[in-house]
């Protein structure tokens, strides 16, 4: 029961040592990022912000691309989880336009390096996961407006139109907010809140006109 115990607590430390590496690394090269640029950005300057051995490295990491996925697929992971959420319990139009908003805008918000990062790096981003930062962010979208059409949320329009208009004030909205919000991070939140309100009132002054051409 002892030598159990003592594997546990072993594997327990290794575990716990392996995510605190992880961690900064990612977070040393979110540095290098923000002040250097990615392109600018080396492997060597990662590894000297942190406390670990030139070797170490590379048992997480393979390259400098290996980090730039690692932290968007933190990001997109996050985002799309509250993305499903928020949008399958909206239980008005309003609640299902405002919550898609949100977690997209708030999400950019408190991570605006990656948001810009995947903007300025789109080669790589498709290289990395064949789409750019946009298909990537509202990847359970459609599947969402489909079913919000079904619910009554959202009247039955081209479907393809909709996702697209959706898109479009996504994209550029989520640049400006990720702008803002690297500008002035003490913002964040609000920022994201006065992104959502615009972005909800646009798209509900529009639908009832849009309503008569279902």
């Amino acid at each position: 029961m002892d030598m159990l115990q003592t594997h546990r607590q072993i594997t327990g430390k290794r575990e716990l040592n392996r995510i605190r590496n992880r961690k900064a690394i990612l977070d040393a090269a979110r540095e290098c990022f923000r002040e250097h640029g990615y392109d600018n950005s080396t492997i060597r300057d990662i590894v000297r912000r942190t406390e670990l051995a030139a070797g170490t490295f590379y048992n997480y990491f393979s390259s400098k691309q290996d980090i730039f996925a690692a932290l968007l697929t933190d990001f997109l992971t996050r985002l799309n989880n509250n993305l499903t959420r928020n949008r399958r319990s909206a239980d008005t139009t309003q609640d299902f336009i405002h919550s898609a908003y949100l977690a997209l805008y708030t999400a950019t918000a408190r991570d605006p390096l990656v948001y810009e990062l995947a903007h300025r790096n789109d080669r790589a981003l498709r290289k990395l996961f064949g789409s750019d930062i946009l298909g990537l962010t509202m990847l359970s979208l459609e599947e969402d407006v489909r079913e919000a059409m079904t619910r009554g949320l959202l009247p039955k329009l081209d479907h393809e139109y909709l996702c697209a208009a959706f898109f479009g004030v996504a994209y550029e909205m989520s640049l400006r907010v990720a702008q803002r919000a690297h500008r002035e991070p003490e913002t964040a939140d609000q920022e994201a809140l006065r992104a959502t309100r615009f972005s909800t009132a646009l798209f509900l002054g529009g639908i009832p006109k849009l309503s008569g051409l279902s």
